[in-house]
C-alpha cells in the first residue's frame, strides 16, 4: 500500500493523529471539533502560559466555555511546545497569523518559522494543510519546496493541501461543523486526502482545482466584505454631513428582498482578517503588473475611520460642552474588534485610544471582557492600560466603539456630557439623540 494510500485508510477509520500548529482563535476551535468528531489530536504552540491553561482546562477565550476545553483534554487531546512530536502525528495544520510588516508587505514570518520547525520530523504518509490567510501561491511556492527538501515528493509521500479558515469568533449560529470547508490540494492525491480529513470533522467540503484557488477564494470573501463596509463608511460619512441618520437608511434599503445586502458602518475595521487580507492580494497582484485601486480605496476609507470618529468628538465636545479636547476626561467604551468576544486584533479602539491621547486627552477604557491591554506590536505603549469603571468618575465624552452585551449603556449615557456612538445602540428614537448622543 502506498504511503498516501495508508494515509487516507487512517483518516477514513479515524486512526490518523491530528496536529494543530497554533491553539488561538482559529487552532483552538478547530482541535475542539476534531476531539469531538473522535480524532486524537495534539496541539502545538510556543506560548507556554497558554498551553498551562489549556492543560487546566481553562479555556483563554470568553466565547469558548472552560467546560468544551475541560471535556476535550479529558477526552486525550495533549499539547505541547516540543515540535519534534509532529513525528508522532499523521496530518499537522497550520493556524498560525500572517500580518502585515510595518511597510504593509506580506509577513509570513509565522508559517515559514512554524515549518521549518517542524520539518525535519516530517514523514511518508503524511498531510500538511495550511489554513492561514495568504496571497495565491503560497503553498507551492513557500511551503512545498520546505517539504521536498526533507526528500519527501509532495503528491506521493506527502499530501499538501490548503484549507482557508472560516472562523468566526463568538458566532452562535455557526459552528465549525456547519460552515463549508474549501479545500484544494497540489495534486488531485493530495486533494482526496484533504477531503477526507476535513469531510470528517464538516458537514461539506467544498473542492477546488488547486491550492491556488483557494488562496484566492478565501481573498475574495474578506475583500467583498472589506470593500462593502468601505461604501457604508463612506455612506455614513454623506449622511452626517446631510443630517440624515444612516442606519435608518441602511435598514430601510435591507427591506429590498433583492440585489441589496445589509452591510453597517462603523469606527473602522478590526479583527485579524478584513483589516489584512486584501492587502495580501494587492502585494501579490503588482508582481503581475496589476493596479488594485478598487480594493486599496475601500482600505483607505475603512482605515481613517478612527480619525473621523475622533474628529467628531473633539467638534461635538467643542459645540455642547465648550471644551477642547487637551485636557477632556474620555472614556471608550469596547475595547475588542467585534461585540460579546475578548480578541481585539487591529480593533480600532486601539488607534482611537492612540489619537485621543496624541491630543492631549484624558483617555480612559472601559471593556468588561478585556481587564487589562496585552502587549501588542503596533501598541506597544498601551500595554497594561487597565479597563475604568464607567461610574468611576464623570466623562466629558465617551465613544462606544464595541457594543457588547455586557455594557452598562445607561449608566454611560448619565456618567458622560457627550456620547459619540458608533454602533447606533441608543438609535435614532432616543429623548437624547441629537442632544447628547451622536453617531460619528
Amino acid at each position: 500500500m502506498s504511503a498516501l494510500a495508508e494515509l487516507e485508510r487512517k483518516l477514513q477509520a479515524k486512526e490518523a493523529r491530528i496536529g494543530v500548529i497554533g491553539l488561538g482563535y482559529v487552532g483552538l476551535p478547530l482541535m475542539l471539533r476534531l476531539s469531538e468528531a473522535g480524532f486524537s489530536g495534539l496541539g502545538f504552540d510556543i506560548n507556554q502560559a497558554h498551553l498551562d491553561r489549556l492543560n487546566a482546562g481553562e479555556s483563554p477565550f470568553t466565547h469558548i466555555p472552560d467546560a468544551e476545553v475541560a471535556q476535550m483534554m479529558a477526552g486525550g487531546t495533549e499539547v505541547t511546545a516540543d515540535f519534534s512530536r509532529v513525528r508522532d502525528v499523521d496530518a499537522v495544520i497550520l493556524c498560525v497569523p500572517t500580518p502585515l510588516d510595518k511597510y504593509r508587505q506580506p509577513d509570513l514570518s509565522y508559517v515559514v518559522g512554524s515549518l521549518e520547525a517542524v520539518a525535519p520530523y516530517l514523514h511518508k504518509g503524511m498531510l500538511v494543510s495550511l489554513e492561514s490567510t495568504t496571497w495565491p501561491g503560497t503553498t507551492e511556492e513557500i511551503m512545498q519546496p520546505i517539504v521536498e527538501a526533507q526528500g519527501l515528493v509532495v503528491g506521493e509521500d506527502v499530501a499538501l493541501v490548503f484549507s482557508p479558515e472560516r472562523e468566526d469568533p463568538g458566532n452562535k449560529h455557526f459552528t465549525i461543523r456547519q460552515i463549508p470547508k474549501v479545500v484544494g490540494g497540489v495534486t488531485p492525491a493530495c486533494r482526496s486526502a484533504g477531503e477526507l480529513l476535513y469531510g470528517a470533522i464538516v458537514d461539506q467540503v467544498v473542492p477546488v482545482s488547486s491550492t491556488r484557488a483557494a488562496e484566492l477564494t478565501k481573498l475574495l470573501e474578506n475583500i467583498q466584505r472589506s470593500v462593502n463596509i468601505g461604501l457604508m463608511n463612506e455612506m455614513k460619512t454623506i449622511a452626517n454631513a446631510m443630517d440624515i441618520d444612516i442606519f435608518e437608511v441602511v435598514e430601510a434599503a435591507a427591506t429590498k428582498p433583492f440585489g441589496f445586502t445589509k452591510y453597517t458602518p462603523g469606527p473602522g475595521l478590526g479583527g485579524h482578517c478584513i483589516p489584512i487580507d486584501p492587502f495580501y492580494l494587492t502585494w501579490k497582484a503588482r508582481e503581475y503588473g496589476l493596479n488594485t485601486r478598487f480594493i486599496e480605496l475601500s482600505g483607505e476609507i475603512n482605515g481613517r475611520m478612527p480619525h473621523y470618529v475622533v474628529d467628531g468628538l473633539v467638534a461635538r465636545l467643542s459645540e455642547i460642552e465648550g471644551k477642547a479636547i487637551r485636557g477632556a476626561k474620555v472614556l471608550v467604551a469596547g475595547l475588542a474588534y467585534k461585540k460579546n468576544i475578548n480578541d481585539l486584533r487591529e480593533s480600532p479602539s486601539l488607534e482611537i485610544l492612540t489619537l485621543l491621547k496624541g491630543m492631549g486627552a484624558d483617555v480612559s477604557y472601559h471593556d468588561p471582557l478585556i481587564p487589562a491591554i496585552p502587549g501588542t506590536r503596533e501598541y506597544s505603549d498601551l500595554k497594561g492600560m487597565q479597563s475604568a469603571g464607567v461610574a468611576d468618575q464623570s466623562w466629558d465624552a465617551t465613544v462606544i466603539v464595541t457594543d457588547h452585551d455586557v455594557l452598562d449603556t445607561a449608566a454611560i449615557l448619565e456618567a458622560s456630557a457627550v456620547v459619540i456612538d458608533t454602533r447606533n445602540v441608543y438609535g435614532a428614537d432616543h429623548p437624547q439623540a441629537g442632544k447628547k448622543i451622536f453617531v460619528a
